[in-house]
């Protein structure tokens, strides 16, 4: 099971490393226009998702521990505690579209804030496509950690521990991502 997550992940690895290339030639064509575009990025808020994700990290990892070693209250726990640190996540990240729309940072928008302005649109295309399959991949992810919470209620978590690691695993990749878009995404013009 652990050997197809890993094939799994490589696959996810070379998905989304397609994006990151394209990301660095559309900004080494015009770096400008990506840094103007970058600048309104809500730093404030894609560093408190950081903060979010990374503890959501540690928290699910100290779950999976706590499950392979029989200690199944802590797991419930850090389960739980990721849990809502992934769901506060998507909520600032909801919070975050609000606040881009309101100030016209949709490309395919009429009135879009940087019309013309062939860089700033290609990050905030960018910006949109990618955090929307991140947040895709993380709803997934949150899926998969409900269902260890299930299993743990079941009662067979204990003997099912694998299936926390596999887990924790697909959330590690979730957590690397964001960890290369924040500093693509909120640095970028600062």
């Amino acid at each position: 099971m652990v050997f197809g997550l890993w094939l799994f992940l490589a696959t996810e690895i070379l998905f989304f490393g397609g994006f990151f290339f394209l990301y660095a030639v559309a900004r080494m064509q015009d770096p400008d226009g990506f840094a103007r575009g970058g600048a309104h990025a809500n730093l404030l808020l894609g560093t408190i998702n950081t903060i979010l994700l990374m503890t959501s990290s540690a928290t699910l990892t100290i779950a999976e521990r706590a499950a392979r070693d029989g200690w199944m209250r802590a797991a419930r726990w850090g389960i739980i505690f990721t849990l809502m640190l992934g769901t506060a996540f998507l909520v600032v990240k909801g919070f975050e579209y609000r606040e881009d729309l309101a100030e016209h940072l949709f490309p395919a928008a009429p009135d879009f804030s940087f019309a013309g302005e062939t860089g700033a649109t290609r990050f905030w295309s960018f910006y949109w496509f990618i955090t929307l399959v991140h947040a895709i991949h993380l709803t997934i992810g949150l899926g998969c950690v409900a269902r260890l919470l299930w299993l743990e209620r079941q009662g067979t978590l204990a003997r099912r521990w694998m299936v926390a690691e596999v887990t924790t695993l697909y959330w590690h990749l979730v957590d690397i991502v964001w960890l290369l878009l924040w500093p693509l995404l909120y640095l970028v013009g600062r």
